[in-house]
Formats: structure tokens, C-alpha cells, sequence
């Protein structure tokens, strides 16, 4: 962090344009001091911006250096003497709000070209390419493919006949995408593979009969997908990712899954066929998801459970299978006691 040789450091900001951005109010220190730049709170330096939202830290906050933090009221008065104080309602949103101003290439890292098509990538002359798209070297753009203005495709990215992609994306490099609909503002991170065939089999004693997959891959605006995440098409009907959703890398994502609005699915779950998340979903690590089951709207799944059965909305589950938490961890507190007892004899 002391030396961003990816993100250059920003122009000084004054500590009033900081509160502007964050939403905060400025509870101690001159709203002219000026913010050079971030850091973590123990590694912060004179000039620095820093955040806390973690007790964890509280002894790195009692040291730092920083020009100003970022904190929560209930932990104003945790802040040394003299380091500007900045009281927000979350943190952590706060924070996320000033380094996108201070910082906005690690928002979607820029080309290294700013606009146009490069001498190496291949766009088909069907390809329909508004103002402003960039193609970097070795992309491939196929038949009837349209492209909205301020898209980047980056390099070795591979776009199937008859995609569409919205504005102000970027289909990231050695992605491949193919039977798809994409929306306005969707960040595809590298090797991302969006609607190769689902795994659909007629299996039998004979051999197994693949099952022609004809549905499509539909992604509304806003949406976020990680580094080799995967997302198959419907097998007769669509795969959906709703309006704002974030998924993770590495994610599996079934034929006819059905995910809502603003979801967050994190790195390694995998979501079998014709499952539905319903709007505002959060799925922890590592976790596995049954076909054909609902997780209502809202609801919470631990990380590294297993869901078998449908989740009500509002409901927050864990373990294997996936059930209440109170009541996983009675179970868990109760298979505790028991091994404990088999200790003692």
C-alpha cells in the first residue's frame, strides 16, 4: 500500500469532500485538512484515510497515524488524539463510497487502449459494435453479436453468434460467452464461461442420452460475476441472474437456475438445475444448493451447507443438511456434550 504501482496515488482531498462522499459528519478536526490517500488502520501514515467497523482492531486503531478514519459512533471516542474523526451509519458502505471516488480504475481497471478495435482481435462483419467499444488483441467476436458503447471486451475473450451485451460492461479476459443476454453495467471477470450446454442426461442401462439444452443465459444490469465462475444455459427454459446481483469466483451455476435481485453468492457454491433464489439471497462459501429447491426472499445460508429442501423467506440456515440455525447449533452444542462424555469415561 505504500506503493501503488496499479492505482496511482489520488489528487489530496479535503476532509469535507471526504465526508460529502461518505455520507459522514465530521465530529473532530479542520474540514481543510487534506486526505492523500488510504491505508489499513495500523499501517496508516500522516495523510492517511482509514476505516473501522471491526473490535478486532481496536488496539491497531488505538495507534494509528491516520488523518482520519471512518467509524461508527459507538466508537468515536476510541480514536486517538489527533486523527480527524468521521462518524458514518455503516463504515464499511462509507468507505466503499470514498475509494470509488479516489480510485476509480480499481472500479473497472481501463484498456490499454481507450477506444476501438485492435489490429489482432476478429469481430465477424455482422457484429453490430456501438461508439466507444473496446476490443483488446486476440478477442473473438462472432456473427450478430451487438455490443453497447463503453463495453470493454479484454483480451482472448470469446463472444458466441447472436450474443447480446449491454453499455459500460466489460467481458473479462479469456471469458467465454455464448447463448447469452446481457444488461447494461456487468463487470465478467477472467475465464468467467457463461451458457455452455447444461449438464442435462437421460441416463439409462444403455448409455446416457444427452439432452439438448435450447434455453439462454439472461443477465439483467448491474451484475457482478468472478473470476472462472459458471453459468450453463436453461435446458427449456432461461438461466437468470437478476437486476444487482455480485456472485463470487468460481461458482457454479446450473441450467433453468433462477437467482433475484441483488443477491450476493460467494466463492465456491454450487447451485444445482431449476433451483430459484428469490430477491436479496446471501449464500456463504462452499455451499451446495439441491435442484428444484426455493430460498425464499432474504433468507441467509451459512457457508459449507448443504440445502435439500426450501428455505422460507427471512430464514437463516446451516449444516448438512441445511436447517434453522438455532436449532444446528443445539444440535451441534449437543453432539459437543456427548464426545465430551465419551472423553471423561
Amino acid at each position: 500500500m505504500t506503493d501503488p504501482v496499479f492505482f496511482p496515488a489520488p489528487a489530496p482531498v479535503s476532509l469535507s469532500e471526504i465526508a460529502e462522499w461518505a455520507a459522514a459528519e465530521i465530529v473532530r478536526g479542520d474540514a481543510a485538512l487534506e486526505i492523500t490517500g488510504v491505508a489499513p488502520v495500523e499501517d496508516a501514515v500522516p495523510g492517511s484515510l482509514v476505516f473501522f467497523d471491526n473490535t478486532a482492531y481496536l488496539d491497531k486503531l488505538a495507534e494509528t497515524k491516520a488523518a482520519g478514519v471512518l467509524i461508527g459512533r459507538k466508537h468515536k471516542d476510541k480514536v486517538p488524539e489527533g486523527t480527524a474523526v468521521l462518524v458514518c451509519k455503516e463504515p464499511y458502505r462509507s468507505w466503499a463510497m470514498v475509494l470509488a471516488r479516489l480510485y476509480p480504475e480499481a472500479m473497472v481497471p481501463k484498456s490499454a487502449e481507450a477506444t476501438g478495435i485492435h489490429a489482432r482481435a476478429i469481430v465477424d462483419p455482422s457484429a453490430a459494435l456501438e461508439d466507444g467499444v473496446v476490443v483488446e488483441a486476440g478477442a473473438v467476436i462472432g456473427a450478430g453479436v451487438e455490443v453497447g458503447a463503453g463495453t470493454v471486451v479484454r483480451a482472448n475473450a470469446v463472444i458466441g453468434e447472436g450474443v447480446r451485451i449491454g453499455r459500460n460492461g466489460v467481458v473479462g479476459a479469456n471469458s467465454s460467452v455464448q447463448h447469452a443476454l446481457i444488461g447494461d453495467r456487468v463487470y465478467i471477470h477472467p475465464g468467467v464461461c457463461i451458457g455452455q450446454d447444461g449438464f442435462g442426461y437421460a441416463m439409462g442401462p444403455g448409455g446416457h442420452l444427452k439432452v439438448p439444452q435450447i434455453g439462454r443465459v439472461i443477465i439483467q444490469d448491474n451484475v457482478e460475476i468472478g473470476a472462472n465462475t459458471t453459468i450453463d444455459r436453461g435446458a427449456n427454459r432461461d438461466t437468470v441472474i437478476g437486476e444487482g446481483t455480485k456472485i463470487d469466483n468460481q461458482v457454479q451455476v446450473g441450467h433453468n437456475v433462477v437467482i433475484g435481485r441483488h443477491c450476493v453468492i460467494v466463492s465456491q457454491v454450487g447451485l444445482s438445475g431449476s433451483c430459484t433464489l428469490e430477491d436479496y439471497v446471501a449464500i456463504g462459501g462452499q455451499t451446495g444448493v439441491r435442484g428444484h429447491v426455493r430460498i425464499g426472499m432474504g433468507a441467509q445460508i451459512a457457508g459449507v451447507s448443504i440445502v435439500n429442501d426450501d428455505v422460507p423467506a427471512g430464514g437463516r440456515y446451516g449444516g448438512t443438511p441445511a436447517k434453522p440455525v438455532k436449532q444446528w447449533f443445539r444440535e451441534l452444542a449437543a453432539i459437543r456434550k456427548l464426545a465430551e462424555r465419551g472423553n471423561d469415561s
